[in-house]
């Protein structure tokens, strides 16, 4: 389908809009302090809308609607553990990253553990988010191209070029703002979609109410074989249930918060820790009610084919098309000219917005904990700002290769084993990052040895899972729950060789919560 002129326009002004900001803020960028976490003086307001928008992504827009679409509100239950993690990253988190005075997250794993840790950290970060970009910017094409017609590498292209133009030039300047304004969109947007659904349906709100509810659409249900049946609440490795989706979610977000470089790096730029811990409340009070209601579009729009039947809604509910369509079949034909504009240009807000954080995040990360600390240690600051620069760029153009090659696979394995090889190279971050916040135990040696363990745990569920393992080696637990029992190896194992290999020197304060200390910062621990 081919837009109209008036929506073309919407989209063209907001690429614009979004490159205009990157050529303000790239007169500021002239530190690599600047260009990384703003010179530490952003308000927590600020700070928070970019933590929700980095985490919210396409996603959301796309993914939420469709599930609760054709099934019921599962997706949302890992979400309810947000707020646990929150107060912990306000309180035990935010507080030891803060006093750091670092740039990376992982310079506190080498202070912490030592080399080995913090270099496995950043590289398994760098390919990790790399492999994350590109995926979204892929799924963004397909996006695009249902939206618009068009072409999906062109697609790629454009937005790629965008979001490389406005984050290599303005930093995390730019980034930031560039969230808020994206996040305010995604919002936006949504706003407008079950603002249209209610209005046409006899009956309005009271009427989807009550007809998602008669229909088992508001519930915490799985669909198989063309009827619901309610999730089991208790504790289970087999299967799904409310339990363990809470502990996902609780594994999956205190990743986010405590060892994820595109949401420390933030807590970095806020001014104090008064506005940092702000930021977080705030993201706390905005991410679940936009989730929320991005699921409430989806239960809406069900309720709208209900009362309106389509084909093409029809073939989604039976699997014959894939229910990521449903959002995108409603604004092109139901909305009007113009709203269709702004639509689509909050759609590629919610992607663009995790894109340009994880080009920075890789930038960051990158140069603090490869560049300078293993290649390049005695130059002046312009030489970093500069290579700063070219690391992004060559991101941008790695992340839009990476899309295009998403798209040419002609199945899903290309994508699963791309997400696949993240996971083992990431695994067991979270375990890591515990037993530094949370024990005086290990120094590089256990940690190692629980890295091992983790990457062969990780790399079998993997083989489990493409079936290449005889029976009697496959992996006997749901394949969701893997990242759970990655990181529960992680501890164990590090915990338990840890009094094999018994620290050789004191642990340095500041480093836990049980030894913490302002006494020294932890890039002097490094230097040291």
């Amino acid at each position: 389908m081919n837009i109209s002129f008036i929506d073309s326009v919407i989209i063209i002004i907001y690429f614009i809009a979004m490159a205009a900001i990157g050529v303000y803020f790239s007169r500021k960028n002239t530190s690599t302090e600047e260009y990384f976490v703003g010179g530490r003086s952003f308000p927590g307001w600020i700070i928070g809308l970019g933590m929700v928008g980095t985490s919210i992504s396409s996603v959301t827009f796309v993914a939420y609607p469709a599930d609760s679409f054709k099934t019921s509100w599962i997706r949302f239950i890992p979400n309810l553990s947000l707020p646990l993690v929150i107060i912990l990253a306000a309180f035990v988190f935010l507080p030891l990253f803060r006093r750091t005075k670092c740039l990376s997250a992982y310079e506190y794993l080498e202070a912490r553990f030592g080399q080995p840790v913090r270099f496995y950290a950043a590289s398994a970060f760098v390919i990790s988010q790399l492999v994350r970009i590109s995926l979204i910017l892929y799924l963004l094409s397909l996006l695009t191209q249902e939206m618009t017609g068009l072409d999906p590498i062109l697609s790629i292209l454009i937005t790629g070029l965008c979001v490389s133009l406005y984050t290599v030039i303005g930093g995390i300047d730019a980034v930031l703002w560039t969230d808020v304004i994206q996040t305010i969109m995604l919002a936006g947007g949504g706003v407008i979609c079950a603002a249209a659904v209610i209005i046409k349906i006899p009956g309005g709100l009271g009427e989807i109410f009550t007809t998602a509810w008669q229909h088992g659409k508001l519930s915490f249900s799985e669909f198989n074989h063309g009827q619901y049946s309610q999730l089991p609440l208790g504790f289970s490795l087999s299967q799904k249930t409310v339990a363990m989706l809470l502990i996902f979610g609780f594994v999956n977000w205190l990743m986010e918060y405590s060892g994820n470089q595109t949401v420390v790096q933030k807590y970095f730029a806020a001014k104090n820790m008064k506005e940092a811990k702000k930021a977080l409340w705030i993201t706390l009070g905005s991410s679940l009610p936009i989730w929320a209601f991005y699921m409430f579009v989806g239960t809406a729009l069900y309720v709208f084919f209900y009362c309106f039947p389509a084909q093409q809604a029809n073939e989604i509910l039976n699997g014959d098309r894939k229910a990521e369509q449903i959002l995108p079949f409603f604004i092109l034909h139901y909305l009007p000219s113009g709203v269709i504009g702004f639509i689509i240009a909050a759609a590629l807000a919610a992607a663009m917005s995790s894109l340009s954080g994880g080009i920075n995040s890789i930038a960051t990360v990158s140069m603090v904990d490869i560049y300078k600390r293993y290649l390049v240690k005695r130059k002046d600051d312009k030489h970093y700002l500069y290579i700063s620069r070219a690391i992004a760029t060559l991101t941008s153009i790695l992340m839009m290769l990476g899309a295009i090659v998403f798209l040419y696979s002609k199945t899903r394995t290309l994508q699963d084993t791309g997400m696949a090889i993240a996971s083992v190279l990431s695994a067991g971050l979270v375990g890591i990052y515990m037993i530094g916040f949370f024990t005086r135990l290990c120094d590089w040696r256990p940690i190692c040895i629980g890295i091992l363990f983790t990457i062969f745990f990780t790399f079998w569920t993997v083989l489990s899972q493409y079936g290449i393992l005889p029976e009697r080696f496959m992996v006997k637990f749901d394949l969701y729950y893997t990242a759970i029992v990655g990181n529960c190896v992680m501890i164990i194992t590090s915990l338990f060789f840890s009094f094999v290999f018994k620290r050789k020197t004191p642990l340095e304060p500041s480093l836990s919560i049980w030894t913490f200390s302002n006494k020294l910062s932890v890039q002097e621990l490094v230097k040291s």
